[in-house]
């Protein structure tokens, strides 16, 4: 089981690698000398400093370290000591009332001691479930926070591709309405326009030129936001990839869903753990039965020179300790570790069907999406084939200038929902993943 979470863990960057945005359209040149970075560079630069995934990565050393402990709990305490005792030369002899002289003051002593739980309840047992189960889910959790870091990441590297092509939207939208002002103007000089028309081409001007600085502005947050998320103290640009992902096949997704969904396999983990602390619980009803052996050697000579005149101590003990009554301290023990039991377990099924729902928007949210991509190409040609009629009608005096101004507008507005949807798109897609714990 733990290969297979390791396995899923490296497949994390190639499965975000899979869903790279095609580049359909020429993106903004970056600044000179600015760190560009591809979505497998940024997952895996994301994947190394997010908080998020270092306390996971955290938990499932620490759980790692309490899973041993646990087995060590079945093998025996070593201690090993030696002390030093250095008295007076003469000492009080009180059977005869006198002080007598001591020939050697110093004595030495070296021990060792051993000890061993035989019996305990089942406890030890039950802790060893126990940690495994923990483990267990520390590790499905560490699986889980790469799967939401790395989609977060994608999201965010999404958004600075798509904020790249909306400063070229409207900068293709500025250069729209000066070709329009310079239209207005040279109808009006020939006396074939209104000074209105001119001044409304200056308006619709100004409004281009604030779109471009605030497409300009979305941008510079969106490269500051990516360079955040990679651990870089700087803006970073997202390279696009020259692959577009087709829409996943999506007959057997749930159940796999079900079965590999980081978040389902953490919840079932956590639900195995409390129910092992209720055996942990039970075993303070059974009495416990230890045994403890100890070596020891003492004498007057110092240990490097000769210990053939030391004395030998050594031990043997059983000891049989069962608490009949403390207090109903075990029930209340008994009681909190059902409760716990059941709160777990009554959350890993809510986790299960949130999934499910989760899983069941997210399709739609992609499905939906992909179909807008077409929709949306084909309201970009029907925009432009308008706006260039518009235009001649305008140039040739057939038209208006507000039909000039709708047609552009409605251009603008079809392009940057093209941007919206192919993105949208990709942004579903990572989620998809996420959810479901493996590439589609």
């Amino acid at each position: 089981m733990r290969a297979a979470r390791r396995g899923l863990v490296a497949g994390i960057v190639s499965a975000f690698v899979s869903t790279g945005v095609a580049a359909q359209q020429k993106p903004v040149a970056g600044q000179p000398g600015q760190l560009q970075v591809s979505l497998a560079e940024a997952v895996r630069r994301a994947l190394e400093v997010q908080p998020a995934v270092v306390q996971a990565r955290g938990n499932q050393r620490i759980a790692g370290a309490n899973e041993r402990a646990a087995v060590g709990a079945f093998l025996p305490a070593i201690t090993v000591g030696g002390s030093s005792n250095n008295g007076s030369a003469s000492r009080f002899n009180s059977a005869t009332g006198s002080v007598q002289p001591v020939s050697n003051p110093t004595s030495y002593t070296g021990s060792v001691a051993l000890s061993l739980n035989l019996f305990d309840g089942f406890q030890r047992l039950a802790n060893k479930r126990a940690a495994g189960a923990t483990y267990d889910a520390a590790d499905a959790g560490f699986v889980n926070q790469r799967y939401q870091v790395s989609a977060t990441t994608a999201q965010i590297f999404f958004t600075a591709l798509a904020n790249e092509e909306l400063v070229r939207v409207a900068q293709a939208q500025l250069d729209r309405a000066k070709e329009e002002l310079q239209i207005s103007t040279n109808k009006f000089q020939a006396g074939a326009a209104t000074r209105s028309d001119t001044l409304t081409s200056r308006v619709d001007l100004g409004n281009a030129q604030l779109a471009l600085l605030q497409a300009q502005a979305n941008q510079a947050t969106a490269w500051a936001n990516l360079g955040r998320q990679i651990g870089v103290d700087q803006p970073v640009r997202a390279l696009p990839d020259t692959a577009f992902p087709p829409l996943p096949d999506t007959t057997t997704l749930r159940p796999e869903m079900m079965d590999s969904s980081p978040q389902v396999r953490q919840a079932d983990a956590q639900a195995l753990a409390a129910r092992a602390q209720v055996s942990v619980a039970h075993a303070e009803y059974w009495p416990t039965l230890s045994l403890s052996y100890s070596n020891g050697y003492s004498g007057f000579e110092p240990p490097w020179s000769s210990t053939q005149t030391y004395a030998n101590n050594w031990a043997l003990r059983f000891s049989l300790s069962w608490t009949l009554f403390n207090g109903f301290t075990r029930e209340a023990d008994q009681v909190s570790a059902s409760v716990q039991r059941d709160v777990v377990g009554a959350t890993a099924a809510d986790v299960r069907r949130q999934m499910n729902a989760q899983y069941t928007q997210q399709l739609a949210t992609l499905f939906t999406a992909y179909a807008q991509i077409g929709i949306a190409g084909a309201n970009v040609d029907a925009a432009a084939e308008a706006l260039r009629v518009t235009q001649e009608r305008y140039r040739l005096g057939a038209g208006t200038l507000l039909d000039l101004l709708t047609a552009q507008a409605n251009m603008t507005q079809a392009e940057v929902s093209q941007v919206s949807a192919r993105y949208n798109y990709l942004i579903a897609r990572a989620q998809v993943e996420a959810l479901v714990g493996h590439a589609l």
